[in-house]
C-alpha cells in the first residue's frame, strides 16, 4: 500500500469512529417511533439542508465527476436535472405530504389502499434502496482500489457495516448528525480540489484540453437522449423520492422544510460546477483512462501530497455515505414500519422501531451480497432499482394523492403488474445496463402497464359509480388540457419520427408520455358519484 493509500484508509477509519460517536450521542433523542423515523418532526431548516445536500448533491457529485472525465461539461446536465427535481418537491409537494403526516411512500399507499398494497409497496421499496446504496459505494470503492490492495467488494462491505452501526443508534437523528459532518467534509474537499486545479492544469490546461478534445466542451456530448432520460427520470421521481420526503417532512413546519430544500437547491450549484471542473482537470492531466473515479485519484496524486489527497477522498467517502445512509435508513423504515405493520396491524410504534433496526441488519447484508454479485457495473444496480421501484409504485402514489375513485384491488394489481412487466422487459434485454430490449428502457414499459392496470381495473370495478366531467375545478381543467396536449404531441412524434425516436432510445419515453397523458386526463375528469342517501342523511344530522 502506498503512502496515499495509507492516508486514505487512515482518515476513513478515523472519520468512521467520529460518525459512530455522533450517532450514539443523539441516541437519547430517538425516544419514540416518530422521533426515530422523522426526528420527532423537530428539524430546523439547516438540518433539512444538510440532509438533502448529503442525499442528492453528494451522489450527483460522484456521478458528474466520473462522467465529466469521459464526456466533459455535458455531464453537468445530470446535476441540473437533480436540482429541478429538488425544486419541484420543495415548491409543490412538501405542504401536501406534511398535511398527511407522511413518513414513507409505502405508508402513503397503505393509508389509501390497505394492508396488502402497503406490504407489497413496502417490500419493493425496501429491497431496492440497497441497490442505489451499493451503486454509489462501488464507484467510491473503485477510487480506493487505485491506491490500495483492498478489493472493491471489501470496501463495499465496510461501507455497509458502517452505515448499520451509526444508523442503529438514533435513526433520523443519526442521519442529520452524520450529514452535518459530511457537509463539512464537502467544503474541505472543494477547497483541496480547487487548490489542485490551480496547481495543474489551471485555466491554461483547460484551454489546451479544449483545443485537443473540443468535444469535452460540447454541452450535448453525452448524447441528447441521455440528457432527456436524466430529466425524465428525475421528473418521474418527484412523487417517489421517499428518502427526501422523510428528511424534509422531519421539519417542524412545511415552510421550514421547504426553506431547507431550497437551500440545498442553491448549494447543489457548487457540486455541479466542481464535479465538472475536477473531472476536466483529471482529463487534462491523466488522459485516456477508462473510469473517472480511478483517474481522479491518480490526477490528485500528481499535484498534492498524500495527506491532502486523503482529505479530498474523505470528501468522496462522505458523498458515498451521505447517499447510502439515507437510502439504507429509508428502506429499513419501509420494511420495519410498513411491511411489519401490514402483516400485524396491532404492533406498537416501539415494536416497529425494533423491527426497523433489524431491517437495517437485513439491508446491510443485502447490500454486501449485491456488491459481490455485480461489482463491475455500478450503473446496473441503478437501472435495476429504478425499474423495480418506479415501475411498481408510480400509479398507486399518484392515485393515492389525486384519485379518490381508485380501488384497493387496482392498487395491488398495478403494483404487481408494474413490477413483473418491468422485470420481464429487463430480462428480455439480457439484463444489460444500457442496451435494452427494442431500445426501450424497462422502467418506461413497467410504469406504462402500471398506469394502465390502475385505470382499467378501477374503471371496471367502479362502473356506474363515477361521472366524467361535471363541475371541474380550474386546476383539474388545466391539468387535463396539459395532459391531452402532452399525450397528443407524443403520439404525433411517434407517428412522424418513429425511426428517429427508436434509434435515439426515446421511443419508450414517448410511449410512456402518451400513457401518462391518458392516465392524468382520466384522473382529472373522473370523480365518484355522491351517494344521495348519504348526503341527505348528513344534511339531516347537520339540521
Amino acid at each position: 500500500m502506498s503512502a496515499y493509500g495509507a492516508w486514505i484508509i487512515g482518515l476513513a477509519v478515523a472519520y468512521t469512529a467520529i460518525l459512530i460517536i455522533l450517532g450514539n450521542i443523539v441516541r437519547k433523542k430517538a425516544t419514540s417511533g416518530e422521533s426515530y423515523w422523522v426526528g420527532g418532526r423537530n428539524f430546523k431548516p439547516w438540518m433539512v439542508f444538510v440532509c438533502i445536500t448529503g442525499l442528492f448533491s453528494g451522489s450527483s457529485f460522484i456521478s458528474i465527476m466520473e462522467l465529466s472525465y469521459l464526456k466533459g461539461i455535458s455531464a453537468g446536465w445530470y446535476g441540473v436535472a437533480e436540482m429541478l427535481h429538488v425544486l419541484i418537491i420543495a415548491i409543490l409537494l412538501i405542504g401536501t405530504f406534511r398535511k398527511r403526516m407522511m413518513v414513507t411512500v409505502s405508508g402513503l399507499i397503505g393509508d389509501s389502499f390497505g394492508r396488502m398494497a402497503m406490504g407489497v409497496a413496502g417490500t419493493i421499496t425496501a429491497f431496492t434502496f440497497p441497490m442505489w446504496s451499493v451503486a454509489t459505494a462501488l464507484s467510491f470503492a473503485s477510487a480506493v482500489s487505485a491506491f490500495t490492495n483492498i478489493p472493491i467488494t471489501t470496501s463495499v462491505a465496510f461501507v455497509a457495516i458502517l452505515l448499520l452501526i451509526y444508523l442503529q443508534a438514533g435513526g433520523m437523528w443519526s442521519v442529520v448528525m452524520t450529514q452535518t459532518a459530511n457537509a463539512i467534509m464537502f467544503f474541505l474537499m472543494f477547497i483541496i480540489g480547487v487548490t489542485a486545479f490551480f496547481i495543474n492544469p489551471g485555466i491554461e490546461g483547460l484551454r489546451h484540453l479544449a483545443e485537443v478534445k473540443p468535444a469535452m466542451f460540447d454541452s450535448t456530448a453525452v448524447g441528447l437522449q441521455v440528457i432527456i432520460s436524466w430529466f425524465a427520470t428525475f421528473m418521474i421521481n418527484v412523487l417517489l423520492a421517499q428518502a427526501a420526503f422523510q428528511m424534509a417532512l422531519s421539519c417542524r413546519t412545511p415552510e421550514e422544510g421547504r426553506k431547507g430544500m431550497l437551500m440545498a437547491f442553491g448549494a447543489n450549484i457548487f457540486f455541479v460546477f466542481f464535479g465538472v471542473l475536477f473531472g476536466l482537470a483529471a482529463a487534462a492531466v491523466v488522459p485516456d483512462g477508462a473510469r473517472g473515479m480511478v483517474a481522479v485519484p491518480q490526477y490528485m496524486a500528481t499535484v498534492l501530497p498524500a495527506p491532502l489527497v486523503g482529505l479530498f477522498f474523505l470528501g468522496i467517502w462522505s458523498c458515498a455515505l451521505g447517499w447510502g445512509a439515507s437510502c439504507q435508513f429509508s428502506g429499513s423504515t419501509s420494511l420495519g414500519r410498513d411491511v411489519t405493520g401490514a402483516i400485524n396491524p396491532s404492533l406498537t410504534d416501539t415494536q416497529k422501531v425494533t423491527y426497523t433496526k433489524w431491517s437495517l441488519v437485513i439491508l446491510t447484508a443485502l447490500m454486501i451480497i449485491l456488491g459481490y454479485l455485480r461489482s463491475e457495473q455500478a450503473a446496473w444496480w441503478n437501472v435495476f432499482a429504478w425499474t423495480l421501484r418506479n415501475g411498481a409504485t408510480f400509479a398507486p402514489v399518484v392515485a393515492a394523492l389525486f384519485w379518490p375513485l381508485a380501488t384497493k384491488r387496482a392498487a395491488s394489481l398495478s403494483l404487481a403488474v408494474g413490477f413483473v412487466s418491468g422485470l420481464s422487459w429487463y430480462a428480455l434485454g439480457n439484463w444489460d445496463p444500457a442496451k435494452f430490449y427494442l431500445n426501450v428502457h424497462p422502467v418506461f414499459f413497467g410504469m406504462s402497464l402500471n398506469m394502465l392496470t390502475m385505470l382499467v381495473v378501477t374503471l371496471v370495478e367502479q362502473s356506474g359509480k363515477f361521472r366524467v366531467g361535471g363541475e371541474l375545478t380550474t386546476v383539474r381543467k388545466n391539468v387535463a388540457m396539459v395532459a391531452v396536449a402532452l399525450g397528443g404531441l407524443s403520439l404525433i412524434s411517434i407517428a412522424t419520427a418513429f425511426n428517429w425516436l427508436f434509434t435515439k432510445g426515446l421511443l419508450g419515453l414517448a410511449c410512456f408520455t402518451v400513457v401518462a397523458g391518458i392516465f392524468i386526463m382520466t384522473i382529472s375528469v373522473t370523480s365518484p358519484i355522491e351517494d344521495k342517501s348519504s348526503v341527505k342523511s348528513l344534511k339531516t344530522q347537520e339540521a
